[in-house]
């Protein structure tokens, strides 16, 4: 690729996670560490109206809404909010999928979950994006940040950082939604400034030679034993609880029905959830995410 130039931090995607709102809303009103030589940064607030309510979203799921029907829809009154806003960040940072397009977009969220510091990959063939996260994951060892491959058919949705031609996640936790916690600020603002030192030196034309990537890939995802109405009756097992990124096995422990009794894990070999428990999935009926274990390579990246 030519110059990575253009990149954009995206905080309040979803308004009730502090940490991205927060450091974004800094950032606009003084953006000197975030500036990097050859590098135009623009930090955004995405839902404005969620951020002001202090809501995940407003009418629907600002994160799930930049398909491709909804970004080409005729703008109308009877648009839901978050397909409106969908449409004018396509406008801004966009169009998705063209060469106009922002190079970078970094999205900020929280999670209720114990998944410390996790950046999240859209494409496994992205070898800038995945030379980026060995760069950062070599700049703060020995502390770990685990990388979420998302590429799934049947679980992959349309993110307000996919209009970049590099779109990364960036998931920090666990801290309540509405809620500042001044480890999980802190993680979030390192992280970043690593990405944007390794974008700084891409552009001056250091050579990042191949290299390879643990990453988690997504592979599917559970939902709450319910009963026949739909309602819950049981909670994430205590075994399980703020045990992402570890190990589970057939047999192991998944959710303690209400009368005390356990549901153990049926799948076939190892998985590593993550999500778990997370608040926000409640209504998207999903109690965690299971992945695989998988090394991805990285071919050598130079500027052309």
């Amino acid at each position: 690729m030519t110059n990575a130039r253009r990149v954009a931090i995206f905080g309040g995607t979803h308004g009730n996670e502090m940490s991205g709102i927060t450091l974004v809303n800094l950032w606009i009103k003084n953006g000197k560490e975030i500036q990097r030589k050859g590098v135009e940064t623009k930090p955004f607030i995405t839902n404005p109206r969620a951020v002001e309510k202090c809501t995940r979203y407003v009418d629907t799921d600002l994160n799930r809404a930049f398909t491709t029907e909804n970004l080409s829809a005729p703008s109308g009154d009877d648009l839901p909010y978050e397909v409106k806003r969908a449409q004018q960040i396509n406008e801004i940072f966009g169009p998705k999928g063209s060469p106009d397009a922002y190079d970078v977009i970094f999205d900020l969220h929280n999670t209720t979950s114990n998944m410390g510091c996790t950046l999240i990959l859209e494409s496994s063939k992205d070898h800038f994006n995945l030379q980026m996260m060995h760069y950062i994951k070599k700049a703060i060892a020995p502390d770990s940040c685990p990388v979420l491959l998302t590429e799934h058919p049947l679980l992959k949705y349309s993110t307000s950082r996919s209009v970049a031609k590099h779109p990364i996640g960036l998931e920090v936790g666990p801290q309540p939604q509405g809620v500042l916690r001044s480890n999980i600020f802190e993680s979030m603002r390192v992280v970043l400034k690593h990405a944007l030192d390794f974008i700084e030196l891409f552009n001056e034309g250091l050579e990042f030679p191949p290299c390879s990537v643990d990453v988690f890939r997504v592979w599917d995802k559970m939902d709450y034993p319910r009963d026949t109405n739909g309602n819950i009756i049981a909670m994430v097992h205590p075994n399980l609880q703020d045990c992402d990124w570890e190990p589970l096995n057939p047999g192991d422990p998944m959710f303690q029905m209400f009368d005390g009794t356990t549901v153990r894990y049926e799948g076939v070999g190892t998985v590593y959830p993550t999500f778990i428990n997370e608040a926000a999935y409640y209504e998207k009926q999903q109690a965690f995410v299971t992945t695989r274990r998988e090394t991805l390579v990285a071919g050598a990246i130079k500027k052309a």
